[in-house]
């Protein structure tokens, strides 16, 4: 019996060992928490988002590079994913949006036990605070408190970069970089972003919400909404612009993203509610018949001229498309995921490492990118599944030689 190690306790290597045939593997999770899980219970603290309930197309549209996820999600789709957690006690209802969350009354940890419970039914040996430390000159795992290291198949998943504080903070690059294994730097994704606020409106304003506006940027349309802070703007309407406005940003010192603080009103419908107004201020008037609260009649005063504020015509056109300039991304820490990580070069189809035989790689270590919430878990859970069924397969063929 071939003998796997998984390095690393997040979904994707949780849906793996749950997934894998122990009748033909030894498997066993080397976590370096002492738990499992640890970003997927932070995750849920705002609502467990696990996935969506749209069309694979639409679905396919959120994730980059679409060429390589494609294949990954349409082997375990957001349908296969709401089956797996039903047969497993996990009921999951469809909110806002599409938005699949857990059944209301199970709490983010109730969901992870069922998912533990899995693996645990599928007799994965678990090894807690387990630090991988490298390759030695035989090529077996190294560990910081692990002795018995050596296995036929290793699975990497020890994540991203961002929330040290569950103990997803890169440790790994370096160690593969020595291996000649290309790891794209990281950078904060699903993350904020600084504007140059002046104190008054930060004294005002600061932690102030901006709701239903829709940002774009690069021909790309995104709802939700914002939150000012000291640092600039974060939100679930910029999030997932991060990655493309990052992208701008590894050469440009700062760029443009457009706010339409009215989205469903067209700039001849706002002329018309703003000429038909009674009032005559026309912060009265924004307020009072356009709705738009204080933080947002800020944001407009902000990035306009006195000209335009008091133009009705091209204060309509403003409302629709403020440009509001972006300096940078928050730090990576902070930061919901990331952009970099294992070159999508250095893996095959199969996630098996160029370089390293019988080694692989999944989740947030790898070089791709999705907007938070259910896009994140959804690829995570994908890439174990998919992981299991390629490695199932391999082990009959095996058998069979």
């Amino acid at each position: 019996m071939k003998k796997i190690a998984i390095i690393g306790g997040g979904p994707a290597a949780l849906m793996l060992a749950a997934q894998l045939d122990t009748k033909k593997y030894k498997v066993t999770i080397c976590e370096r928490n002492k738990a499992v899980g640890r970003k997927f219970l932070v995750a849920g603290d705002g609502g467990l988002n696990l996935t969506y309930n749209s069309s694979i197309e639409d679905l396919l549209s959120k994730y980059h590079p679409i060429d390589f996820m494609a294949p990954i999600i349409e082997k375990f789709t957001n349908q296969d994913l709401i089956k797996w957690c039903n047969e497993h006690e996990i009921p999951t209802f469809i909110g806002s949006s599409d938005r699949v969350f857990p059944d209301l009354e199970m709490k983010p940890i109730e969901v992870l036990n069922k998912i533990t419970e899995a693996v645990a039914k599928n007799k994965v040996d678990l090894h807690l605070e387990t630090t991988w430390a490298g390759l030695n000159e035989d090529g077996g795992l190294v560990f910081e408190e692990y002795e018995d290291a050596m296995f036929d198949m290793v699975v990497y998943a020890m994540g991203g970069a961002s929330w040290k504080v569950t103990g997803y903070d890169g440790f790994w690059a370096e160690d593969f970089e020595d291996l000649d294994i290309k790891v794209v730097p990281f950078r904060a994704a699903n993350c904020a972003f600084s504007v140059d606020w002046n104190p008054n409106f930060i004294n005002t304003h600061k932690g102030k919400p901006v709701k239903n506006v829709a940002l774009t940027y690069q021909d790309h349309v995104s709802k939700g909404e914002l939150v000012i802070t000291d640092f600039g703007l974060e939100g679930n309407a910029l999030y997932p612009l991060s990655q493309k406005i990052q992208d701008t940003l590894l050469t440009e010192k700062s760029t443009i993203v457009h706010l339409d603080l009215k989205p469903t009103m067209t700039v001849d419908q706002i002329k018309e509610k703003y000429k038909s107004s009674t009032l005559e201020k026309a912060t009265d008037i924004l307020r009072a018949d356009l709705n738009l609260d204080r933080a947002a009649v800020g944001i407009i005063k902000r990035f306009s001229d006195k000209e335009t504020f008091l133009n009705p015509d091209l204060l309509a056109e403003i409302i629709k498309a403020i440009p509001v300039v972006l300096e940078s991304a928050d730090e990576l820490d902070k930061a919901i995921s990331t952009l970099g990580g294992i070159s999508l070069d250095e893996i095959d189809h199969n996630f098996e490492l160029k370089k390293i035989p019988n080694s692989y790689a999944i989740g947030e270590m790898l070089d791709w990118y999705a907007p938070t919430g259910g896009y994140l878990l959804q690829a995570c859970f994908s890439m174990g599944y998919v992981l299991a069924e390629h490695l199932n397969g391999f082990a009959v063929s095996d058998e069979e030689e």
